[in-house]
């Protein structure tokens, strides 16, 4: 069983749906014994910083958090959901993320004829290619909705990049915690398989 973590997070709906089509059995809820007795965990999440991190701690679940990743129950981060696995982000200043790995959400710098939010398809390369992009093309295509981007302290842990303006640190793998800035849910088939590798590990 998956357990998605409910924070009020956008997007959920939609992960949800992906991972159901994959055959899935999937629980949205905030319930600790659902969630440490899950198979795998997913936190995704859309919207700002400061106030998921304030509805995770209104909700109880940072120490949770903590306690499944402690366990190795493989957990999949997802846009906001990989930031705030992070120390901390330039969009809300004073507001410490989960710190489980090291690292900072910094704002895409604004550069001509880019938009911000950048919002569509761009492609990936592989620094280190983890085992969520097991069975994929060369430089495979994915969804972004984001203002702010990673830098990950340790350049080891980021298995995937992508470019737009500068280079954004797009996936990360530390031991059993896994995290995509873009979205696999909204991905076609690329996205589907990342999921899928997902549900393997």
């Amino acid at each position: 069983m998956i357990a998605m973590i409910d924070y009020d997070a956008g997007n959920i709906k939609s992960v949800e749906k992906a991972m159901r089509f994959l055959g899935q059995e999937v629980c949205v809820t905030r319930e600790e014994e659902a969630i440490l007795k899950a198979d795998k965990v997913i936190l995704p999440g859309v919207g700002s910083f400061g106030d998921a991190m304030g509805k995770i701690r209104q909700y109880g679940l940072e120490d949770m958090i903590r306690q499944v990743v402690k366990g190795g129950t493989p957990f999949l981060g997802i846009c906001l959901g990989l930031q705030l696995l992070f120390e901390r982000s330039d969009e809300s200043p004073g507001v410490e993320g989960l710190g489980i790995l090291k690292g900072e959400i910094v704002k895409i710098p604004e550069k001509e004829g880019l938009k911000i939010p950048h919002v569509g398809w761009n492609s990936l390369t592989f620094p280190n290619r983890g085992r969520l992009f097991e069975g994929l093309p060369g430089e495979p295509y994915v969804y972004f909705v984001h203002s702010y981007y990673l830098r990950a302290a340790d350049e080891g842990i980021v298995t995937a990049e992508a470019e737009y303006g500068v280079d954004i640190h797009a996936s990360v793998e530390s031991g059993n915690v896994f995290a995509c800035q873009f979205h696999p849910e909204k991905s076609g088939d690329t996205g589907l398989q990342i999921l899928k590798n997902f549900v393997e590990i």
